[in-house]
């Protein structure tokens, strides 16, 4: 007589434990690849926000340590200091600076003049190809730092009017000038240093402070 194999299969209960094995092992590994994700993501939106920052900074400091001493007329033929700033003033913070690097060799002054300006918690650097500008002449235009809830400038009159904290560690800039425009009625009158402090929305207050070039 022959033999006669009987197959086996799964039964329907064993059938359900599979799939919701199956099912629970890919939750937790859907969970652990999002959190990674999120976490790779956090890290590249962090990393990308400090470079922003930090370029920031550094363009503000290469245009500061550079100051130059020299006064330019603006698009109406009015004259303008070599440095102003502060809330009454026309911008932020303007001033010329040097150290305009000119590769191709074009008949242009090496001076750059520079206008910081905060619009709608962006941080604007204004510059123009020209120091006296006539109403022709267009700024262009360089978005410098997004997220800025305020700016506040000190300005430094003189050495003899320089404090340290209480605690000595620090300057104390609070007798520092709000504003700094034609001093005294020169347009050549200039601070010995600036205290810039930006307020970000995410990072909070960050300050700097910057000694001019001895003119």
């Amino acid at each position: 007589m022959a033999t006669v194999t009987v197959s086996k299969g799964f039964t329907l209960l064993e059938v359900l434990i599979a799939m919701a094995i199956t099912a629970f092992v890919a939750a937790v590994a859907y969970s652990s690849l999002a959190t990674v994700l999120s976490a790779v993501e956090s890290t590249r939106e962090s990393a990308n926000r400090t470079f922003e920052i930090n370029r920031a900074w550094m363009i503000i400091s290469r245009d500061l340590r550079q100051f130059a001493p020299r006064t330019v007329r603006d698009e109406f033929g009015e004259g303008e200091p070599a440095m102003s700033g502060g809330p009454v003033a026309r911008f932020l913070l303007s001033f010329t600076r040097s150290g305009w690097h000119n590769p191709n060799g074009h008949p242009r002054s090496n001076l750059q003049r520079v206008n910081y300006r905060l619009e709608d918690n962006i941080l604007w650097r204004d510059t123009y190809p020209v120091l006296d500008r006539t109403p022709e002449i267009e700024a262009q235009e360089l978005k410098l730092l997004e997220g800025v809830a305020s700016v506040e400038l000190r300005f430094l009159r003189s050495l003899g009017k320089l404090e340290l904290s209480n605690d000595s560690n620090t300057v104390e800039t609070r007798n520092w000038d709000e504003n700094w425009l034609q001093n005294g009625g020169s347009s050549t009158a200039v601070p010995v240093a600036v205290d810039i402090e930006l307020e970000l929305e995410d990072w909070g207050p960050m300050r700097r402070l910057y000694e001019l070039p001895p003119l």
